[in-house]
C-alpha cells in the first residue's frame, strides 16, 4: 500500500483506537509517516524502541508497599501519564525486541494496560518493523502478538515521494533525477552484501551533502556513500545537465518563451526547476509565463509540469493562460 493510502487509512483507525502495524523495507518512511500524522492532528508522538528494554521495563519494578502489604509494580516513567493527553505511542522495529519484550506487550497494546500501568484514553498504538526477508535482526512475530494488530504493508511510490520531495524542499537534481530514472529511487536488494543502497531516506541524506558544500572532489565519494556507487554516478552525471539549464527566471518573467531542446534529460531538469521556481515566486504572472513557455514543450513534458504545479497548490487553472494550455493538450488528456 502507498504511504500516502496508508495515512488516509491511520488517520481513520487512530480515532477507534485500533493498534495498527505498518511493514516495509528499511528507509521507506515508516516512521517518517506515523510522525506526520501526529504532526497534522496535533498529536503528542512517543518514539519506542522496544528493542532498547528489558521486559520488566515497561512492566515496572516490583516492590513491597508496607502501607498495603501488597506487592506492586512501579510504573515506567516514560510512558504518558496525564490522563487528559492525546497522543500516538509509536512502537518502531517492534519485532527486533527479543521474545520475551516483545511478550510483555502483548497486554499494553491489546488492553492498553501493562502492571500498575494504563495508557490514557486518548492515546493510540502504531508500530512498525521490517520484513523477515529484509535480512534485519527481527525476531518472528509470534501470532498472539501479530493477532493484536491491523497489518499494513507500506511500498515505495515515485509520486508520494515526489509529493513529499517538493514539500521538504529536496534539491530540484535529486527530484529531476529520480523522475527520469524511477528505478533510482530505491535499489535495496535483500540478497546483497552492499552496505549503501537507495532509499527515500538515503536521498535526503543526498540532500544534505549536496547542500554541506562538500568539496567537489570528494562530492561523489561522499554520495556514494549515502546510495551506492551506480546511483551516485548516475546523479552526477544528471546534475551536470542542470548546468545547461537557462535561467529560470526568464522564463517566470517572460523574457525566454521556447527553448530548442531535444535531450530528456534537460527537459526533465527544467521541468522540476521550474515547480521549485514557481514555489519561491507563485505570482500570477510567472504561472501565465510557465503556462505560456509549457505550450512550447513536448507534450509529456508539459502535462508532467502541469500535475506537479497543481499537486504543489499552484493556482493553474487561475492563470490566463489556462484555457490555450487545456485546448492544446486535450488531445493528451483524455
Amino acid at each position: 500500500m502507498k504511504a500516502s493510502n496508508i495515512t488516509k487509512v491511520v488517520n481513520k483507525l487512530i480515532v477507534q483506537k485500533l493498534p495498527v502495524f505498518i511493514w516495509g523495507a528499511p528507509g521507506i518512511g515508516k516512521s517518517s509517516i506515523v510522525k506526520a500524522i501526529a504532526v497534522e492532528q496535533g498529536l503528542e508522538f512517543l518514539d519506542l524502541r522496544l528493542s532498547l528494554l528489558d521486559p520488566t521495563d515497561l512492566k515496572g519494578i516490583p516492590f513491597f508497599n508496607a502501607e498495603t502489604n501488597e506487592g506492586v509494580w512501579a510504573k515506567p516513567s516514560f510512558l504518558p501519564s496525564e490522563p487528559d493527553s492525546k497522543g500516538i505511542l509509536f512502537l518502531d522495529e517492534i519485532n527486533t525486541a527479543p521474545p520475551a519484550v516483545q511478550a510483555s506487550a502483548y497486554q499494553l497494546i491489546l488492553d492498553r494496560k501493562v502492571g500498575e500501568y494504563e495508557l490514557p484514553k486518548g492515546w493510540s498504538i502504531i508500530a512498525a518493523g521490517n520484513r523477515e526477508n529484509d535480512r534485519g535482526v527481527v525476531y518472528k512475530m509470534p501470532p498472539p502478538l501479530a493477532n493484536r494488530f491491523v497489518h499494513f504493508e507500506m511500498e515505495v511510490d515515485f509520486d508520494d515521494w515526489k509529493a513529499w520531495a517538493y514539500s521538504a524542499k529536496i534539491d530540484a537534481s535529486i527530484i529531476g533525477y529520480i523522475a527520469y530514472d524511477k528505478s533510482m529511487l530505491f535499489t535495496f536488494d535483500a540478497t546483497s552484501n552492499e552496505k549503501s543502497f537507495a532509499t527515500p531516506r538515503s536521498w535526503e541524506y543526498v540532500d544534505s551533502i549536496v547542500k554541506s558544500g562538500v568539496d567537489g572532489d570528494l562530492i561523489l565519494d561522499s554520495i556514494s556513500g549515502a546510495v551506492g556507487r551506480e546511483a551516485a554516478i548516475g546523479y552526477m552525471s544528471f546534475k551536470k545537465v542542470m548546468k545547461d539549464l537557462p535561467d529560470l527566471n526568464t522564463i517566470l518573467d517572460g523574457t525566454l518563451t521556447a527553448l530548442e531542446e531535444e535531450d530528456s534529460k534537460v527537459m526533465m531538469a527544467l521541468a522540476i526547476g521550474l515547480v521549485n521556481a514557481l514555489m519561491e515566486n507563485p505570482s500570477s504572472e510567472a504561472i501565465d509565463n510557465v503556462l505560456k513557455f509549457s505550450l512550447k514543450l513536448p507534450g509529456e513534458f508539459s502535462i508532467m509540469l502541469v500535475k506537479d504545479m497543481q499537486q504543489n497548490s499552484i493556482d493553474v487553472e487561475g492563470s490566463s493562460e489556462w484555457g490555450e494550455w487545456v485546448r492544446e493538450f486535450a488531445y493528451l488528456l483524455a
